[in-house]
């Protein structure tokens, strides 16, 4: 009869044992460690959970295998999730090549098949029937993330809602801080001044148009394709009394109307959104909607300089972001420039996207039991797990996120921008 326990153990020495574990460990459903028991500085465990976990993780060879098992409770994941992702990065390398992967097959395959006994969580997956970035389907796509509970969302973001990167000043820098760095740093690259009208497309839940309005003196509008968000952004419009200098519509770019009804524009987070296809009419919409002299400054991450192994659809497609699109900067530059934008400043911000998603996770973790109350359990793990990996993918340059300021030029050719950059930099006190 096969040892499941010894086979086991066989597997995670041919996946591996070459490779030195520093701050990963693996802990058994018998309650026993591999490498050994011996204490050391391991900050992540992974746990298995049942005699199959392996197989259920690692069989079908996919990312998204290895993040249903850890939906459905095959694994478990105990302290530092970034690092737990150390472990991923080792058996994928170890698994390279067709050899190594029939010969991983075959011994997986000996393992049992997940318990049937008990009803399996149910998990949310996307799954859209229109055409890929059509106006519908970006909506459902766009829906399906951001719609999902307000109340979930605060329990782990700052108070002002802000779901993309800070700007910390340091490291040590708290995430309330360095999040109002981020929306002044942003006001400033566009050189806001009272009277201005500025357009946020994708608003979120509102936390840059009501600091342009509040702290700028701008008229703002902003749109986005969550009903949620709307609802959530104009009530803070109403609480703030600034409902005669800032609406919020809901509302997709491409059916915005008019010509240089801006002074400015801003876009933070939602050019992932738009695919590389429509990226030529996304940038030509914003610049028709610019006045002559005016800025566009557009957010968003792209694909970093280490190639990333990973093939076909992802975890994160299936479950978190659906159709987003990640592309290098310089596939994002050409269709601005083709839109008729000089481009004047770029600044990649990775370090300090992971810096903001290990705020998030941290804070997530220690409201775990109230996220339930809003949430599935695999929807917490879902969120826990892509935002962990997303930082790992920050962190070792995968993915970076890029601050673009695009200036539409006058007749005549100005730009309307600072001879030096030492304006957007100022201490927020400094103000």
């Amino acid at each position: 009869m096969v040892s499941y326990l010894a086979l086991t153990l066989r597997i995670l020495e041919e996946l591996i044992g070459s490779a030195p574990l520093q701050r990963v460990r693996v802990r058994l459903w018998d309650g026993s460690y591999w490498p050994d028991n011996a204490p050391a500085s391991f900050v992540a465990t992974w746990v298995l959970n049942h005699p199959g976990a392996l197989r259920e993780m690692l069989l079908p060879n996919s990312q998204s295998a290895l993040g249903e098992a850890y939906l459905q409770n095959d694994f478990d994941v105990e302290g530092d999730m970034e690092a737990a992702f150390e472990l991923a990065d080792i058996i994928r390398a170890q698994t390279e090549g067709w050899s190594k992967k029939l010969k991983m097959a075959h011994l997986l395959r000996q393992l049992p098949p997940r318990p049937a006994a008990g009803e399996q969580p149910s998990l949310r997956r996307a799954a859209f029937a229109d055409a890929q970035h059509s106006p519908s389907r970006d909506q459902s796509a766009i829906q399906f993330h951001y719609d999902l509970s307000n109340d979930f969302y605060a329990l782990w973001l700052d108070s002002r809602k802000i779901y993309s990167c800070a700007y910390f000043q340091n490291a040590t820098d708290d995430l309330e801080s360095a999040q109002l760095h981020k929306l002044d740093t942003i006001c400033r690259k566009l050189d806001l001044r009272p009277g201005q009208r500025l357009l946020d497309i994708g608003c979120g839940w509102g936390g840059l148009i009501l600091h342009a309005a509040s702290r700028y003196g701008v008229r703002a509008t902003g749109i986005t394709l969550s009903e949620r968000q709307a609802e959530y952004a104009w009530e803070q419009v109403c609480k703030a009394g600034l409902q005669d200098r800032v609406e919020v519509l809901l509302q997709d770019y491409r059916a915005l109307e008019g010509c240089e009804a801006y002074d400015a524009v801003v876009s933070v987070g939602m050019v992932e959104h738009v695919g590389r296809k429509n990226l030529p009419l996304y940038f030509g919409t914003v610049n028709r909607l610019l006045k002559p002299g005016g800025v566009f400054l557009n957010h968003g991450i792209g694909t970093g300089p280490v190639p990333n192994p990973q093939q076909g659809t992802s975890f994160i497609d299936e479950y978190v972001f659906p159709d987003a699109d990640l592309f290098p900067l310089s596939e994002m530059l050409g269709p601005a420039e083709a839109a008729g934008f000089e481009i004047r400043d770029v600044e990649n911000l990775r370090e300090h996207y992971a810096l903001t998603l290990r705020h998030w996770v941290r804070q997530l973790e220690a409201r775990h039991g109230e996220a339930l109350n809003f949430i599935s359990e695999p929807v917490y793990r879902t969120w826990r797990v892509y935002m962990a990996g997303s930082a790992h993918q920050f962190n070792l340059g995968l993915l970076a996120v890029y601050q673009t300021l695009l200036a539409k030029l006058s007749p005549g050719g100005a730009a309307n921008v600072p001879l030096t950059r030492a304006a957007w930099y100022q201490p927020v006190d400094g103000r």
